[in-house]
């Protein structure tokens, strides 16, 4: 379900913080489209904190560190390279309006990065928003093989880590359902939300660098309960 909004109409950061809390997410068309419609999907994607999927692959390579993830360090960046047209995918949804309230979010510290690096390039990551114990993913990207996946497994940890109850991914894509993404409908989603919005999740309450193998235990704390 969506509505559209004029180019015209003026959202602010706290209009977006309440629209999260009813369960609608704004996107734009294109990026170069200056207007936003509101989205609702009748199948939400969301990643279970307790029932991430990792490969014993992946597992190898949060381990080995072989890429520094921080948090926060090019939040205007990362949503660059997340807008950026890649192989497959000319266009994306994030325009300049997207841009400019994600970074007023991140002001105000309810929107965060997390970024995957190799020596001083930034090589994957993404960005979403924090609402009390609920975490918002709006995109991801990569250049580097796993890079995005690695940002992801390290976010599951800080929730988990930071007391999160939900993680949101909007829409599943077979990306996503291979590391644990499902579907829930309208009605069971706006149960967990409610819920999570009533959390006091801490996203920045573990350290700002986790080494890969502290990462898997935290995870492995959880989906062994």
């Amino acid at each position: 379900m969506s509505s559209r909004d004029s180019a015209s109409s003026e959202i602010t950061p706290e209009m977006l913080l309440r629209a999260y809390t009813c369960g609608i997410f704004p996107m734009a068309e294109s990026a170069d489209d200056p207007t936003l419609f509101w989205v609702e999907p009748e199948q939400r994607g969301i990643i279970p904190l307790d029932n991430m999927k990792i490969s014993s692959r992946l597992a190898r390579t949060v381990r080995s560190d072989c890429f520094r993830v921080e948090i926060n360090t090019a939040f205007a960046r990362t949503m660059s390279e997340c807008a950026a047209p890649r192989p497959g995918r000319e266009d994306t949804w994030i325009n300049k309006r997207i841009r400019d309230l994600y970074g007023a979010l991140h002001d105000i510290g309810h929107c965060h990065s997390v970024e995957t690096w190799d020596g001083d390039d930034l090589v994957g990551g993404l960005y979403g928003v924090s609402l009390g114990g609920a975490f918002f993913g709006e995109s991801m990207f990569h250049t580097a093989r796993d890079a995005s996946k690695v940002a992801l497994v390290h976010l599951v940890a800080r929730l988990i880590a930071g007391g999160f109850t939900l993680l949101d991914t909007q829409f599943v894509t077979e990306h996503l359902r291979s590391l644990g993404a499902i579907e829930v409908p309208r009605r069971k989603y706006r149960v967990l939300l409610e819920d999570a919005v009533e959390v006091r999740g801490e996203f920045c309450a573990p350290p700002p660098v986790l080494s890969g193998a502290d990462v898997l235990d935290i995870i492995a704390s959880r989906t062994t309960r």
